[in-house]
């Protein structure tokens, strides 16, 4: 890097500083302050964090290798989940934020009933808030890797006996952190410059994230947000005029790779038949584990000054993560298919995937200007950041208000903790979700298939978290057996079926079985198993006033029984109308801008007027 680039990125690193310290204080005052801000920010504010948490450095090289291998279709995996952002948004953002609750976690406290609700937060805050958020923070630290074994040469930066202290140090310890070799460092070089970029990384977003809490982690998100799409932005325009400009791009995808393939590349429908991936796109987006916005979404809900501030933020997250993001990112991928063609008759393993995803890293190398280039590291680093801060202070969440305070203070010792007591510990257990997560990361290739394991749990868990809301009958055992099903079957998906058909290999399969088996399983225990009692379900009535079919708790209570229903099918009308005018947007500017070869842009067009057409119908409903 030039020093430019250096000057670019230390500014970046200022202002993340100044943000913590601004916060601080008032971010020492209580758990609310500390966790969500003070419930005060607006929904703008923080649909933009989402959106700068899901950004993550490693989803532009995602989004390279799959559109690599299977074109823009493939990218519906990633747009999909614009439709639980909008249901957050519509149907359960309000909700959220009504419970009142610090936590997802803290929310089986007023939803259901009996001696196993502590039980249920506990395994909850440990799951979520250690097991799963360290697997995540390890794997986005892994491919951050990629990036900074190529722009942080810290061998040509520090002095050297300094230095060889370092290597030795990481040599002794058996550390091996590197790329691959794109840098063309040797491996102790790379593993050893990798490993002051991650401790520096972590220390920076640990002192800021740690200091000012919520509050400042989502200004710094707000700030990081508009690098990252300004410096994509540039990306995309250098990008697209190294490989010849926009208008040629499709022609020479022809030319390249013949007629066949380029439009498998810029199609946005698919050009085959593709039952498994139709499967996979039209359930996974429920069928998750934070199908209903669990973890640092709701987090950020509940954080909203106002029931349509969170409705607002949801749409906010949706049409920067689906729309803005996206076509920011195509002509860059796009771009990177002309600019480091391959031969379309390779086979597309593991080894050519992950060539194509560090071919968006080599690109600012390439052909990105002294200054751009910086903002787009930075850029980059923000992500990183965005997506590390969101998840200490999420972590953060669960230790000290479900499991210090619920479980230590109020079950074990019969005390109360204090506000200021809590905030240490908030504090404190960013440095075990560290610790771990490093554990984790230097490990990571030995815990794949239980990662793997991870992603089917969340399908098993995706329907009773909706469920919960929107349907009464919905109890403790409900939850827990929702769990349980997950924990047991997810190792028969994955090490039994295989071997008895190739069919259960697949993992459109996998996702159909664990969603369709579990959900059985959850309106079983609904149905036989003891309600909640009346008490617990009366008030979580009262309180939230959820969406959905609660007949006889509206009844008992003498209020009218449609009212929830009612507010469940507007949400659901509404989830249509933005997800449309959201998706039509998409393809239709898509469209325009990477023309199908032999085809007109006159559908494009009309896609994008229908798009601004059913906008209005839905636009009014953010402040009802």
């Amino acid at each position: 890097m030039a020093f430019l680039d250096v000057i670019i990125i230390l500014i970046f690193i200022v202002q993340a500083i100044f943000s913590g310290f601004k916060s601080k204080n008032i971010a020492s005052q209580n758990l609310t302050e500390y966790l969500l801000a003070g419930r005060s920010l607006s929904g703008w504010k923080a649909g933009i964090s989402m959106a700068a948490t899901q950004y993550a450095a490693d989803t532009p090289l995602l989004v390279t290798g799959l559109v690599a291998v299977g074109g823009f279709f493939s990218l519906w995996r990633l747009w999909v989940y614009g439709l639980a952002f909008l249901m957050m948004a519509f149907l359960l953002g309000g909700s959220w934020r009504r419970s009142g609750v610090l936590t997802d976690a803290e929310l089986t406290k007023i939803r259901y009933s009996g001696v196993g609700v502590i039980f249920l937060r506990g395994l909850k805050g440990i799951y979520y808030g250690t097991i799963i958020n360290c697997v995540v923070l390890a794997m986005v630290l892994v491919a951050a890797v990629r990036i900074f074994e190529i722009f942080l040469p810290w061998h040509q930066w520090l002095p050297a006996g300094f230095y060889n202290l370092l290597y030795n140090s990481v040599d002794f310890l058996g550390i091996s952190f590197s790329s691959g070799g794109l840098a063309g460092l040797g491996a102790g070089i790379a593993s050893t410059n990798n490993c002051i970029s991650i401790f520096c990384m972590i220390l920076f977003v640990a002192f800021y994230s740690t200091t000012g809490g919520l509050r400042s982690v989502v200004s710094t998100d707000v700030v990081q947000f508009f690098i990252i799409m300004v410096a994509t932005l540039f990306y995309a325009i250098f990008a697209v005029g190294e490989a010849g400009g926009l208008l040629t791009l499709s022609d020479k995808l022809v030319e390249i790779y013949g007629a066949k393939k380029a439009t498998q590349f810029v199609s946005f429908a698919p050009i085959q038949a593709i039952h498994g991936f139709l499967i996979i796109i039209g359930f996974q987006w429920i069928f998750q584990m934070n199908s209903d916005g669990t973890g640092y979404l709701a987090q950020r809900t509940m954080a909203c000054k106002s029931d349509n501030e969170a409705k607002i933020a949801g749409v906010v997250l949706t049409f920067s993560q689906v729309v803005l993001r996206s076509l920011l990112w195509l002509p860059i991928v796009v771009s990177l298919l002309v600019i480091y063609p391959y031969d379309p008759g390779i086979e597309t393993n593991d080894a050519f995937i992950s060539g194509r995803e560090l071919l968006f890293v080599q690109g600012i190398t390439d052909f990105l200007p002294l200054g751009i280039r910086g903002l787009m590291i930075t850029g980059m680093l923000a992500a990183l950041a965005s997506t590390l801060d969101t998840h200490l202070n999420w972590g953060a969440s669960y230790w000290s208000n479900d499991i210090y305070k619920a479980i230590v203070c109020e079950k074990l010792l019969k005390r109360s903790a204090d506000s200021k007591e809590l905030v240490l510990i908030a504090r404190l257990s960013n440095i075990l979700i560290l610790f771990v997560s490093f554990v984790i990361m230097a490990n990571l290739g030995s815990i794949q298939e239980a990662w793997k394991i991870s992603l089917l749990f969340g399908a098993g868990t995706g329907s009773v978290l909706v469920l919960r809301w929107i349907w009464e009958r919905i109890n403790l055992t409900s939850e827990i057996a929702a769990i349980l099903f997950s924990i047991l079957f997810a190792p028969i998906l994955l090490f039994v079926l295989p071997d008895v058909h190739p069919i259960f290999a697949e993992e459109w399969m996998k996702l159909l079985l664990m969603s369709f088996f579990s959900t059985f399983v959850v309106v079983i225990t609904a149905i036989f198993c003891p309600v909640t009692d009346w008490e617990s379900l009366k008030e979580f009535y009262q309180i939230v006033s959820p969406p959905g079919f609660w007949k006889k708790t509206a009844n008992k209570l003498g209020t009218d029984e449609r009212i929830a229903p009612q507010k469940f099918f507007k949400a659901l009308k509404q989830i249509f109308l933005c997800g449309s005018s959201c998706y039509f947007l998409l393809i239709g500017v898509g469209g325009i801008l990477f023309r199908i070869p032999g085809e007109s842009v006159f559908f494009s067009i009309v896609f994008v007027l229908v798009s601004l057409f059913f906008i209005p119908f839905w636009w009014k409903s953010l402040r009802d």
